[in-house]
């Protein structure tokens, strides 16, 4: 099985002659035509907008081709605000959801109007305390359901009970209470209980949940939501083998329990929102490296140019990223293993593992798919590696570098040393 990608073995050489691997780069019209079908299976929702979760990819040239499709942000750092407010967001364009906030995060989400949605109960002190006293005409509350609900063995976020995130079920009603005494007008609810989610029922499982938890906060609590957001958990096709999921099928199912649960009644219209960050972004990055070195001791090790330090989901969660080797599609194959330079043993793109690929000899060129979210922005500096730069595929087949490499002077700038 193998999949494709968005240039040929010359053109990715052109690439290369002027940006040295390694890096990442990003498809610019696959990125908008994956945000335009978001949009369109959704249009059926009056108001509906993606928020696109900043920390997926916090790269402003991506979030305004996002923001021109018609994309929000979701934000959950000071430095995730700046950027949407950078790149032009406005009011609740801008969705901040933090936990263990610190107030002058919550300062800046309520300068700039976006909607504030708090992680625990006692957060609503925190932050009337952080406003001088003041407290947003619009709040929401990330709700999780604990042991109510029981996610699936490949839900990536865990299982509700044991995560960090949310207030209780037996705490949503007097978070509600409490805001509303202390001067919110409008209410929002969110959850995000399942992440990288292939299978369509989790998806509009977690709506029916949100929905009747509005109706229930609307009869108990007097509250009227205007606003869910089912969080950010479509799920990418890591693997050549994965089902992509069916976006038509998700929408369609969620508008069914919209019409059977909310429709008539004094929440109508309610508006749906989603965070998706994973989903738009994950399929339409690749990782673009080169083999460095040949091993072969108790595995045929190949050391390519780029490193844990470039994406470490393979090393930390032992997640799957498919591999192509450029020029050599439909070659035999055999056992081999992909390795970066860290010192860590875990330092490797094939999950631990051999994975049979074409054979690779010095200075191939290695696609890694599937790097658009949660690759580049989870990088670090550990053994001083730096973090490479990334670039943007043009619709029309230009290329344009959109975040330089880190250099020695980059790494060192935070140190007051002599000589440094």
């Amino acid at each position: 099985m193998s999949k494709s990608f968005p240039f040929d073995e010359k053109k990715i050489k052109e690439i290369i002659a002027t940006y040295p691997t390694p890096f990442h780069i990003y498809d610019e019209a696959a990125l908008r035509q994956t945000a335009r079908n978001l949009k369109q299976a959704f249009s059926w929702s009056k108001d509906y907008i993606n928020y696109f979760a900043v920390k997926a990819n916090p790269n402003p040239y991506l979030m305004e081709i996002l923001k021109e499709e018609g994309m929000g942000a979701d934000a959950s750092s000071l430095a995730e605000l700046i950027l949407s407010d950078k790149i032009g967001l406005k009011g609740q364009q801008i969705m901040f959801t933090s936990n263990n906030t610190p107030p002058d995060e919550y300062k800046k989400a309520y300068e700039l109007g976006a909607v504030i949605n708090l992680d625990d109960i006692s957060q609503i002190g925190v932050l009337e305390k952080a406003l001088g006293g003041k407290f947003p005409e619009f709040i929401s509350f990330r709700y999780n359901p604990g042991p109510d609900l029981q996610t699936g063995e490949g839900n990536t976020i865990g299982s509700p009970k044991d995560a960090k995130f949310g207030v209780t079920t037996a705490q949503l009603p007097e978070a509600y209470k409490i805001a509303r005494d202390k001067g919110a007008k409008r209410f929002g609810l969110h959850t995000m209980v399942v992440s990288n989610e292939l299978n369509e029922d989790a998806h509009i499982q977690t709506a029916t949940m949100i929905f009747e938890m509005a109706l229930k906060l609307s009869d108990e609590v007097g509250v009227n939501i205007e606003q869910v957001n089912f969080g950010g958990g479509l799920g990418v096709a890591y693997k050549p083998t994965d089902k992509e999921i069916d976006l038509e099928k998700v929408s369609q199912g969620i508008k069914a329990e919209y019409e059977r649960l909310i429709k008539g009644t004094t929440l109508d219209p309610l508006r749906i929102v989603t965070e998706n960050g994973r989903y738009v972004t994950g399929p339409n990055g690749y990782l673009i490296t080169s083999a460095r070195s040949l091993k072969n001791t108790y595995h045929n090790f190949v050391g390519v140019d780029s490193c844990m330090a470039d994406l470490m989901r393979p090393g930390m969660y032992d997640a799957y990223h498919h591999i192509s080797v450029v020029g050599k599609e439909g070659q035999p194959k055999k056992p081999q293993r992909i390795v970066g330079g860290l010192c860590e043993n875990n330092d490797i793109f094939t999950c631990k593992t051999d994975r049979d690929l074409p054979e690779i000899e010095v200075g191939d060129v290695l696609v890694i798919h599937d790097t658009g979210a949660h690759g580049r922005s989870m990088g670090f500096n550990y053994n001083g590696k730096l973090r490479h730069g990334e670039l943007l595929l043009k619709e029309d087949g230009s290329v344009k570098q959109i975040r330089r490499n880190e250099t020695l002077e980059d790494y060192f700038a935070t140190l007051d040393y002599p000589g440094l």
